[in-house]
């Protein structure tokens, strides 16, 4: 399970420092794509597997559902770590995530989530502000708060 926040920077070539902790659970390949509210999604092969067939099993029919598998397994990319530790982010999904140089790197339980700094500063400043709101929400879905 991925917890945790990371503060890190992208370089010029776009890579990303992943860190240790982080790099044991993800293993040396994971899967990488577009993820929602403008950040990126990381996800370890294994669980990128599930969700794959869960994509699947979509009614094709549907048409938000082939929008979303487009959207979702157009964007996505195989990553590798390098011997530092370094993951090269694709320049497309750097450019759909705003990644120039200062990044956050979230743990969010099955995947890892990378924003750029400043979206994530708005977009955490603007939930803690709503967090007990969500969190009386959530009661109906019996996660023991």
């Amino acid at each position: 399970m991925f917890t945790g926040e990371y503060q890190h920077s992208i370089d010029e070539k776009g890579r990303l420092i992943m860190p240790a902790k982080l790099r044991e659970a993800l293993g040396d390949r994971f899967m990488t794509t577009k993820g929602l509210d403008g950040c990126l999604f990381v996800y370890p092969l294994t669980e990128w597997k599930l969700l794959e067939e869960k994509l699947k099993n979509l009614p094709f029919t549907n048409k938000d559902a082939r929008a979303f598998a487009r959207f979702f397994f157009a964007g996505a990319t195989e990553c590798e770590v390098d011997k530092q530790g370094r993951v090269l982010i694709s320049a497309n999904l750097r450019e759909y995530a705003g990644l120039n140089k200062d990044v956050v790197i979230i743990g969010v339980g099955t995947r890892l989530e990378i924003w750029s700094k400043e979206a994530w500063e708005g977009y955490s400043s603007e939930t803690e502000k709503s967090y007990e709101e969500l969190a009386e929400k959530m009661v109906d879905l019996d996660l023991g708060f």
